[in-house]
């Protein structure tokens, strides 16, 4: 099966792109985005018709969501991966769950003790991106157990590397984000997820389209100060 023509042309916007642009967007990268992560790097079509097997890192957010619904769609063999820790809500979990089942989509959960990550729990400068690196270890390690080599993630065109730690983890995984390499922005995945739910028949925000991002716990415990299932628990009551 093709991809569609809705993802298709979200997912490479060929028509007003010059090599100028390539050169440009990939010279604002920095040193921390590896190859899976340059800007215009390759048409999300192009890339599932090149990888017919992939594990997808997913956390039930629309980004994510897009991914698994366009391997889903372009008939690869495809399998998500949700690493649970003390750092998400609750309703993340529900949220990836639901997704899954309405894609016919395996979900596999990954049970990960956070807390017990000193290095992560310390709660230094680096937090996010130690956090991260753990995390993308649990997929890799899960994923290798099914017989995939491929992971991919949902980090899409408007995330900012110089703002977003996680980038260096990416890299150094070998993990690939076929979204941010499609050029594809928040705006395009919202746009895409909500003309997939009304092609198949689905309520509005099935899969996401609509779903507002949402920082993990942690990031409610000032920096430097120990994080504790109290601390997280405390955030998580309120809201957050």
């Amino acid at each position: 099966m093709g991809v569609p023509m809705d993802v298709r042309k979200a997912g490479s916007l060929e028509e007003n792109r010059t090599a100028a642009d390539y050169e440009a967007h990939i010279a604002e990268d920095t040193e921390d985005v590896g190859p899976g992560q340059h800007l215009f790097g390759e048409p999300l079509e192009m890339y599932l018709l090149r990888e017919p097997r992939l594990a997808v890192a997913f956390s039930g957010g629309c980004d994510s969501s897009l991914l698994l619904a366009a391997a889903k769609l372009a008939g690869c063999e495809v399998r998500a991966y949700l690493v649970k820790t003390a750092f998400q809500p609750d309703f993340e979990l529900d949220d990836a769950r639901r997704v899954a089942e309405a894609l016919g989509v395996p979900l596999t959960v990954v049970e990960a003790d956070v807390l017990a990550q000193a290095e992560i729990c310390e709660n230094q400068l680096d937090r996010c991106y130690r956090c991260k690196r753990f995390i993308f270890q649990k997929v890799r390690e899960a994923a290798a157990t099914d017989g995939f080599t491929v992971i991919v993630d949902g980090t899409n065109a408007s995330d900012d590397p110089a703002r977003r730690p996680g980038f260096k983890a990416l890299a150094e995984a070998g993990i690939v984000s076929p979204l941010r390499r499609a050029g594809m922005t928040k705006a395009n995945v919202r746009a895409v997820l909500a003309h997939l739910e009304r092609s198949f028949g689905l309520e509005a925000g099935a899969l996401m389209s609509a779903k507002p991002s949402f920082p993990c716990l942690a990031v409610y415990v000032p920096e430097g100060e120990p994080i504790t299932q109290s601390a997280l628990d405390a955030a998580q009551m309120r809201g957050l």
